[in-house]
């Protein structure tokens, strides 16, 4: 009888080892593979996977598979979903923390915005995600935030009055939005596109790389580079997922996310760099020297709310990272 025992003891640990080995676990963000969000999700599942020797492996939902990003971020809080590859634009729903940096023009630059995202500023926000279930293993990118539209060239805030412009699900943004005279129209990115194409709205805001890889020069005519937000992101996991980790696995994980962060940005900066000449031979028409001041002038009175929302002190704090 004993020598039934052993051999069945070892196939039934060769498969706890091999079930172990099929973790797959579910990430998911809102645009192509080839975008910013897959560039950035595909180094993380690599290094992840390498670092883990295998045991824990990545399975892709690109271009809103998995719903929204509002509904992706709930999907992770509550276990459903393993990551995702976020905008931090529905993220404040979940941690109203978080909002303080989607405030318009606020960063100077991505050197600025990195540093205060990477500083004890994006440290404390990571920590509030946590406290309400959701472990940011990094903040990846989106990018500054450009508009465009399908009547007019906006080159000073004024030119953008009236225009019904597709906005994320976020209060500081509409409000921000609405000094400008835009008319916000929330609506959740996986329908913008067909919006757009049927005239339901007249333009959206998004970074280039989201301009690129979403083909918005097919339904929109004009750019502008108002640059009028940053846009961070982040790679969430699900607390079902990091308190199963051993110490080793945690730390993978993080290392995983910085690489990925890395990865993206980089992303962020070469569609930055190539991505206007791309969108011009695609068609569309762009303003490069728009008139900030305008814009900053039209925004003057939000910042009164933000600072009675946030605490002047708060944003005063990240306007001094140099």
């Amino acid at each position: 009888m004993k020598t039934w025992i052993k051999p069945l003891a070892m196939a039934a640990l060769l498969c706890a080892a091999g079930a172990q080995a099929q973790t797959v676990l579910k990430i998911g963000y809102a645009t192509s593979p080839t975008s910013h969000y897959g560039v950035g999700s595909t180094v993380f599942c690599e290094e992840m996977e390498k670092g883990t020797q295998g045991r824990y492996k990545c399975q892709q939902f690109p271009n809103s598979a998995l719903g929204g990003e509002r509904e992706q971020i709930e999907a992770v809080q509550l276990g459903t979903q393993d990551l995702v590859n976020t905008s931090t634009g529905p993220l404040g729903n979940f941690v109203p923390e978080v909002k303080i940096v989607d405030i318009p023009f606020l960063f100077r630059d991505y050197d600025h915005a990195r540093k205060v995202m990477d500083g004890p500023i994006g440290e404390d926000l990571r920590k509030k995600m946590e406290a309400k279930g959701l472990i940011n293993l990094a903040w990846t990118e989106n990018g500054f935030r450009h508009m465009t539209n399908s009547k007019r060239a906006i080159v000073q805030a004024s030119d953008a009055g009236g225009l019904k412009m597709r906005t994320m699900e976020n209060k500081v943004h509409m409000d921000g939005y609405k000094t400008f005279g835009i008319l916000p129209t929330p609506m959740p990115f996986p329908e913008l596109f067909t919006a757009l194409q049927q005239g339901t709205v007249d333009g959206q805001e998004n970074p280039i790389p989201v301009i690129l890889s979403s083909k918005f020069s097919q339904v929109q005519k004009h750019l502008s580079l108002t640059g009028h937000v940053y846009s961070p992101a982040a790679l969430i996991l699900s607390p079902a997922v990091w308190n199963k980790l051993s110490a080793a696995d945690k730390q993978v994980f993080l290392e995983a996310g910085k690489k990925a962060a890395a990865a993206q940005r980089k992303k962020v900066n070469d569609d930055e760099d190539n991505g206007i000449a791309q969108l011009e031979k695609e068609g569309m028409q762009v303003v490069k020297q728009v008139n900030g001041e305008s814009f900053r002038k039209a925004v003057a009175p939000a910042y009164q709310q933000y600072a009675k929302e946030f605490g002047a002190d708060k944003i005063a704090a990240i306007q001094a990272v140099k």
